[in-house]
C-alpha cells in the first residue's frame, strides 16, 4: 500500500471555515480505471490522518488519453454538518453497497405501507359521506 501512497499528490488543501470543512485537491498518479471513490477516500484520510467516514469525494475526473486522476474532496468536522450540506445521494455513495440497498429497500416499504393506509383510509371514509 506505500506504493498507492506515493502515487497521492496533494494539490490543494483549503480550509472553509464559512462551511465548517476542509477543501481537498488530489492527484492520483497512474490510478486511471483502477481507483473506486470509496478507495480514493480511504487512502487520503490515511495520509491525512482523519476518519474515513468524514472524507467525501465530490468528483475524480481523467483528461482524455491521461492516465492521472484528479479528484476533490470534502472533508466534514462532524457527520451532522455533511448531512445538512450535501445533497441525500453523496452520503449514499459513501455507504458500502449492501448497506445502501437496505436503507433504500427499508425506506421504500415504509412508503408502500404510508400509501396503502392512505388509499385503504380514503376508500373507507370515502363511503360514509
Amino acid at each position: 500500500m506505500s506504493q498507492q501512497e506515493q502515487l497521492l499528490v496533494m494539490l490543494e488543501d483549503r480550509k472553509n471555515s464559512l462551511l465548517g470543512r476542509r477543501e481537498v485537491k488530489a492527484l492520483f498518479r497512474g490510478a486511471a480505471g483502477k481507483l473506486k471513490k470509496t478507495e480514493a477516500a480511504e487512502q487520503l484520510a490515511g495520509q491525512l490522518g482523519v476518519d474515513k467516514k468524514s472524507v467525501i469525494p465530490i468528483n475524480l475526473f481523467c483528461e482524455t488519453g491521461m492516465t492521472d486522476i484528479h479528484a476533490t474532496f470534502y472533508i466534514y468536522e462532524s457527520e451532522e454538518a455533511a448531512k445538512k450540506q450535501l445533497p441525500r445521494f453523496r452520503m449514499l455513495r459513501t455507504m458500502p453497497k449492501a448497506d445502501r440497498k437496505k436503507l433504500l429497500d427499508e425506506e421504500k416499504a415504509e412508503r408502500l405501507k404510508a400509501k396503502q393506509a392512505a388509499a385503504a383510509e380514503a376508500k373507507s371514509g370515502g363511503g360514509k359521506k
